[in-house]
């Protein structure tokens, strides 16, 4: 591995990017174990693949805005460093796939020469945030909340409080109460509201916590119906401390924060919420308005309006594709980009060929597609000639024929069935038998290789994940069919029902059964949910069970779609989910370097950011005493209470009060340079005392 550095104008990046560096050196010397370094390139956005020794890399565009010049940039990474590939995620990042390990270091420089990072894009981390892409252009916005997703997410970078959560944090902010950033699957999801006072206009949102999707998708609980802008920051900082010190962390499949609230209740965590008010770093926290501008309009007006050749395909384009912003004589133009993948030739082309007849910005859908706005309409006629040119002219986006995907068996070590081959064969279904589809923007297929809802299936329509089945004592490739999911406005979601597994290869079948059903039997403009209602669960599934019938399998259904070798499910070890760090001296060391960040914040002038880093010393520290007896606490609280039991009340550890006294000082005090003070010099005796402790056991047992 080559030596690296770099020379960057933020020195906070160059320093991790060094840093990231150093870490690759001591990992492939052995002095750092597996499970620490895999959380460590996890928060820098380095993700392992299905396939041996090379990983993918997701680029965190908050709410899926770049440039035309970032995403040029990308495109340069990708063909230099992966495989000539954009890959656009339902979280509005993108993702390259089969890069070498050793050279993410000088990857992440390239990208941060123009102000874009993999920071915290993985791992047990605030991920990206996310907002409808139409935000600042919708006609139906109170206002636009990009300025506040920016926000969220400068303000949660590298903030101390979330670096070492139990599991992910999602926060989503939807333009208007359609709620097209799905609020309410998110942990925390932000509908704007406007009201007025004595006159004055004030800005807030109606606030959904505690949702969530993965295997057990859950709808969010509504817990402020006007939360003041100036308590997005610190509402959002007390939720995220309350999860920090509460939320599981042995068992990951209940460690999200739906999870939480399932246990304790809504009214607990409310409860844990609020006391969280006098630690936090500010009590009110202004937005700045003007953080993210409209982008400007093309300066000029075409000369001359283009011809297209297919004057038919264009209309139905226009139809589907083009919408009217609220800037009067402007349009946004969304791009279909069939699962997600643009190959980077094509990306270059696409943007020289709209350059100058759209604003220089592009935003990532939830969708995996494009957002290109301030498009004139002399103009729509050129941009569609070269979508068409590039193969990315479909229509229907957001349409029954724009199916969601997630990469499935393609690379990711969860996959269970080729999802992205599905997904195009449904989508040439629609367009071949149901082309009138095109148009209706109310019912959603979506697919997920796993029964993880990367590809949204639990809040689908008809949403559908990878499994298996055994038949004649051989594993056939199935599909989990949903049912009855979807948006319903405001805040509010319907999760989908699980009706029936069957054969991936009778898929096409089940779809095609559910969409004469719906289109014979329901009345007009009942939805597809209503519809699901009124007939029942049951009646799908009678419906569906010839499909499942295993007595009649062909050979051709035990290969997988997209491939040709017989079916072999093959699954690896997922790492959305961060890791679980159990090794008592990797924690140890852990306490030491937080204790240094804390000296370091403290000598910054940043107090609360010094007093939580202590406070994390204190409990890795504590973790770590307890695992050496073999006690194994699944929270934060949990450890600070065996802690006592096992240490403080036993006469092991001394100190004034209990353990559990000194460390929730943390949200019994302003984070005052006073308090920070004295906290930190409480932590740095605590640690020493740790150490001396583990130094004599060691010097005994060795």
């Amino acid at each position: 591995m080559q030596s690296f550095r770099t020379e960057l104008e933020n020195p906070v990046v160059e320093k991790e990017i060094i840093e990231l560096e150093r870490k690759i050196r001591a990992y492939r010397a052995g002095t750092i174990s597996e499970d620490k370094f895999k959380s460590l390139r996890l928060a820098r956005g380095i993700y392992g693949q299905r396939q041996p020794g090379v990983q993918m890399v997701r680029i965190k565009l908050p709410f899926g805005k770049a440039t035309f010049k970032q995403l040029l940039r990308i495109s340069d990474i990708s063909d230099e460093y992966a495989i000539r590939n954009l890959h656009f995620t339902t979280r509005q990042d993108i993702q390259i796939h089969f890069v070498s390990l050793d050279r993410t270091p000088e990857l992440w420089a390239k990208l941060a020469e123009d102000d874009v990072t993999i920071r915290e894009a993985c791992g047990n981390t605030v991920r990206n945030v996310t907002a409808s892409p139409q935000a600042g252009i919708d006609p139906e916005e109170p206002f636009d909340v990009s300025p506040y997703a920016h926000a969220t997410f400068a303000y949660f970078l590298r903030n101390p409080i979330c670096q070492e959560l139990g599991r992910k944090f999602k926060f989503g902010f939807s333009s208007s109460s359609r709620d097209t950033a799905f609020a309410f699957g998110q942990d925390l999801g932000f509908i704007p509201r406007v009201r007025t006072v004595n006159g004055i206009e004030e800005r807030g949102f109606r606030v959904v916590l505690g949702g969530g999707l993965g295997a057990q998708p859950m709808a969010g609980h509504v817990v402020h119906e006007f939360l003041p802008e100036d308590q997005l920051i610190p509402y959002s900082e007390s939720v995220l401390r309350t999860f920090d010190r509460y939320g599981e962390r042995n068992n990951r499949n209940k460690a999200r924060f739906k999870y939480l609230i399932q246990k304790l209740g809504l009214d607990e965590v409310k409860r844990l919420i609020a006391e969280e008010w006098t630690a936090i770093k500010v009590k009110t926290f202004a937005i700045d308005r003007d953080a993210v501008p409209l982008p400007a309009p093309p300066e000029s007006v075409p000369a001359e309006v283009e011809e297209v050749t297919d004057r038919r395909a264009y209309e139905i384009w226009e139809k589907t594709n083009v919408w009217e912003q609220k800037q009067t004589g402007f349009y946004a133009v969304y791009i279909k980009v069939p699962t997600g993948d643009m190959p980077t030739e094509k990306a270059r082309e696409l943007l020289a060929g709209i350059r100058g007849h759209v604003a220089d910005e592009v935003r990532v859908t939830q969708n995996q597609g494009l957002l290109l706005k301030f498009a004139r309409k002399e103009s729509l006629p050129r941009i569609y000639n070269v979508l068409s040119r590039i193969g990315f002219a479909k229509p229907g986006f957001d349409s029954v024929a724009d199916v969601t995907t997630c990469p499935g068996t393609d690379t990711c070590n969860l996959g269970i069935s080729n999802s992205t081959e599905m997904a195009r064969v449904l989508e040439s279904l629609i367009y071949e038998e149901y082309e009138d589809l095109v148009y209706d923007r109310d019912l959603k297929i979506k697919i997920s290789g796993c029964m993880n809802s990367c590809g949204q299936h639990g809040i689908a329509h008809i949403g559908i994940h990878g499994s298996s089945l055994k038949a004649v004592g051989r594993v056939v490739p199935a599909a989990q069919i949903m049912l009855g999911g979807g948006v319903l406005g405001d805040g509010d979601g319907r999760v989908a029902e699980r009706v029936i597994k069957v054969p991936s290869k009778r898929v096409v079948n089940a779809v095609r059964l559910l969409l004469d059903d719906y289109l014979a039997n329901s009345t007009p403009e009942e939805r597809f949910h209503v519809y699901f209602d009124r007939q029942t669960k049951d009646y799908f599934y009678r419906m569906l069970k010839p499909l499942a019938d295993l007595t009649n399998l062909t050979e051709e259904e035990f290969v997988d779609w997209g491939h040709q070798e017989t079916y072999q499910q093959a699954i690896g070890v997922g790492e959305c989910a961060g890791v679980v760090i159990d090794l008592v001296s990797v924690l140890l060391f852990e306490a030491e370097e937080k204790l240094d960040w804390a000296n370091e914040s403290y000598r910054a002038g940043a107090y609360a950011d010094a007093i939580y880093h202590a406070y994390s010393m204190y409990v890795s520290a504590a973790k770590a005493l307890l695992l050496d007896k073999g006690i194994h606490s699944s929270t934060q609280i949990a450890i600070i209470r065996d802690f006592d039991t096992n240490f403080v009340e036993s006469g092991e550890i001394t100190l004034p009060n209990s353990f559990e006294e000194k460390l929730l000082e943390i949200n019994k005090n302003e984070p005052t340079e006073a308090f920070a003070r004295q906290y930190l010099a409480d932590a740095i005796d605590f640690y020493q005392t740790i150490a001396a402790k583990k130094a004599v056991a060691t010097a005994v047992n060795g």
